[in-house]
């Protein structure tokens, strides 16, 4: 288990969202033991071991959960647990044994370019902070190397060198370039970059003025602004900060009501032309000796 958790630190430090799941108790007979650990990413692969095949999917289902949300979760499965807090996984299959697992979602802290050497920068870059979030201050040279889809840039470069640092923000992949500017101002700025040949594909990616429109005035309210609408664009999926996480094709398996993911389900049977799913060998065994065996 060294292994999943020398995994998890390499992916954190890389900024890789991910949910890591560990075994807190067991009652057997269950093939998770008390300390297992998983990793699940958002795409739904899974490393590490966790349990059976029952317990599994339903794991990384829940994990995928924690990922969109953000939110930890305590599951239990196979044994009646009415705890504040705790989500009860009901399983229905032949075996009889329940586990506890801790499932902890770890997303990347989002980072912030502030291009400039205004006032506003540093009251830009402090408010990012106090939220706890990564601010990066870039100065008259636009090094933005080390930005990333993740990443947000702002311009507060205030009239000095607007065009040049916008130029060099929509060249990065960053997943938002925001201008600190007046509407008037941004109109220029948006003028002189058509000119000198930059794409209407990435003057589209220009929020230009940057923030949500709070009638703010001085720099502390044009900041908030700012950072409010990098809030609400993070809970967006694939937004700034944002985790675009899979949404496997699922069934419920007719035998004990677990969800089965359609892509990987391991035991099928025909009910005429209908594929029917289920988790475990046993279950598909029973759902087919109740019809006979046709």
């Amino acid at each position: 288990m060294a292994d999943i958790l020398a995994a998890a630190a390499a992916l954190a430090a890389a900024g890789e969202p991910f949910a890591l799941a560990t075994v807190t108790w067991r009652r057997g007979p269950s093939s998770g033991k008390g300390g297992y650990r998983a990793l699940i990413r958002p795409d739904s692969t899974v490393e590490g071991w966790l349990g059976g095949a029952c317990a599994e999917p339903t794991v990384v289902r829940h994990a995928l959960d924690a990922l969109r949300d953000g939110q930890p979760r305590l599951l239990v499965l196979g044994e009646p647990d009415h705890r504040p807090g705790v989500t009860m996984v009901p399983m229905a299959c032949s075996s009889e044994g329940a586990m506890e697992v801790f499932v902890e979602p770890v997303l990347p802290v989002p980072d912030v370019w502030v291009i400039g050497r205004s006032p506003a920068t540093a009251t830009l870059a402090g408010l990012a902070e106090v939220l706890g979030w990564r601010a990066v201050v870039v100065g008259d040279n636009l090094d933005l190397s080390g930005v990333g889809p993740r990443s947000a840039i702002l311009v507060a470069t205030q009239g000095h060198y607007d065009e040049p640092a916008v130029e060099a923000a929509l060249a990065t992949p960053a997943g938002y370039v925001g201008l600190v500017a007046s509407a008037k101002r941004a109109a220029g700025v948006r003028a002189w970059l058509a000119e000198h040949g930059v794409e209407d594909e990435q003057l589209t990616r220009l929020r230009a003025p940057a923030g949500l429109d709070l009638g703010a005035t001085s720099h502390t309210e044009i900041a908030v602004a700012v950072l409010a609408e990098l809030v609400a664009l993070r809970s967006v999926p694939g937004g700034t900060g944002g985790t675009t996480v899979a949404q496997p094709e699922q069934a419920i398996d007719p035998i004990c009501g677990m969800a089965v993911d359609v892509a990987t389900a391991r035991f099928t049977s025909l009910d005429g032309e209908v594929v029917v799913y289920f988790c475990a060998a046993g279950c598909q065994q029973a759902w087919e000796a109740g019809r006979g065996g046709q």
